[in-house]
């Protein structure tokens, strides 16, 4: 990191061919985002794989980095991503999704402005094929989100919870402190999203900050998303980790 620039955020991307071909829209959402003085953004694009499907499609940006890997998933992606994840937060943006404008610089204005939250969200609109874009109903309120509330939520109402997970930006240290993403073959995301919201306080942000594709190739479209036996079980292995966080009484940030 250059003298001249104080902060940075490393955005990291799993990606696996059928999705490559969105990597330019995710690149032109990303050079849009303006940054307070003194901070920059650099991205990490992890293929779950190792295939020539996907280096055709990285966007030609000294701020890219791309590498390859054994394929097991997004997770694994992005967990073995963050060996180079050199800044002070980590921003997910999946290969097919889209930030809108200003959506680092909110992310940086709550987790700057407050040393007790740990992560921040936003509010997420699903981008159709044709352009449009759907919202939902039940959004929290712009503010913080207390320790608790998502893990709540997303019990009651079948294992969905109120701020996506695919919009998170969170300390480094923290995301390594609770290793990375879960070992599932979906609901990944989720699982991380609730172990944070054990351990440390949060943040939503009620302006959209992300463009959520919806295609027919993508992950959580197919049957196995879907599985009963596997949902129930992966559902049960997210709530008895963030459970355990829970009851282990460990908090960020710590009593120094």
């Amino acid at each position: 990191m250059s003298a001249a620039v104080s902060g940075r955020v490393v955005v990291v991307t799993a990606v696996h061919a059928p999705s490559a071909a969105f990597l330019a829209d995710a690149h032109k959402s990303l050079c849009a985002q303006e940054l307070p003085a003194g901070w920059e953004w650099r991205w990490l694009i992890q293929e779950d794989g190792t295939t020539d499907a996907v280096a055709p499609y990285v966007p030609d940006d000294d701020r890219v980095t791309f590498r390859q890997g054994r394929p097991g998933g997004p997770g694994v992606a992005r967990t073995i991503a963050l060996a180079h994840a050199d800044g002070d937060y980590v921003k997910i943006l999946d290969a097919d999704d889209q930030l809108t404008r200003g959506a680092l610089a909110r992310d940086l204005a709550a987790l700057e402005a407050d040393p007790t939250i740990g992560w921040a969200t936003s509010r997420a609109l699903d981008l159709l094929p044709d352009g449009s874009t759907i919202g939902f109903p039940g959004d929290p309120g712009n503010g913080p989100v207390e320790r608790g509330t998502v893990l709540n939520f997303w019990k009651a109402n079948d294992f969905r919870a109120q701020v996506h997970p695919a919009t998170l930006c969170v300390r480094r240290d923290l995301l390594l402190a609770l290793g990375g993403w879960m070992a599932l073959p979906a609901s990944e995301d989720t699982g991380l999203l609730l172990a944070l919201n054990s351990v440390s306080r949060g943040w939503f942000s009620a302006e959209v900050g992300l463009l959520y594709r919806k295609w027919e190739g993508q992950v959580t479209g197919q049957a196995s998303h879907v599985d009963p036996g596997e949902r129930e079980a992966r559902m049960a292995v997210v709530e008895a980790r963030a459970r355990a966080l829970v009851g282990l009484g460990w908090s960020y940030p710590g009593a120094g």
